[in-house]
């Protein structure tokens, strides 16, 4: 109970945090987001947002690349930052774009998911990661 009120950090606490934030939310984006838009890659492309002008379909994979493929590597946490980056653009391209920017309201998964990505780019994996034995 006196850990529970203490104001005090510890390096385990904040591995342990992030391991909980980089496995949540790589699971939940992959699960609900990356996967359909993987398995249903074809149906989706044509009619898929596209606000750089690129092609709906190039579009798509790049979202997909980074829902799917990017949050395995942060779920994992190896190379983190550098797949967590993918998943910040991609967040805030679906709250500014395709949510027109509504914090509250209908973009308010895409704010959560932005908020989630951009701690781990920031603060990186923790010790609890395949990126601790990735420089050794």
């Amino acid at each position: 109970m006196k850990q529970l009120f203490s104001t005090k950090t510890s390096d385990s606490a904040f591995s342990f945090g992030m391991l909980v934030l980089r496995v949540c939310a790589g699971i939940l984006i992959l699960v609900n987001h990356g996967l359909d838009k993987l398995m249903h890659f074809a149906e989706k492309a044509p009619r898929f947002a596209d606000p750089f002008h690129i092609g709906s379909t190039t579009s798509l994979a790049l979202v997909v690349f980074a829902e799917f493929f990017c949050a395995a590597f942060v779920i994992l946490g190896l190379f983190t930052r550098l797949a967590a980056f993918p998943l910040v653009i991609a967040m805030g391209v679906a709250l500014f774009s395709a949510n027109s920017g509504a914090f509250f309201g209908k973009g308010e998964m895409a704010a959560l998911y932005l908020t989630c990505f951009l701690a781990i780019l920031v603060m990186g994996p923790g010790k609890a990661s395949l990126d601790r034995f990735v420089g050794k």
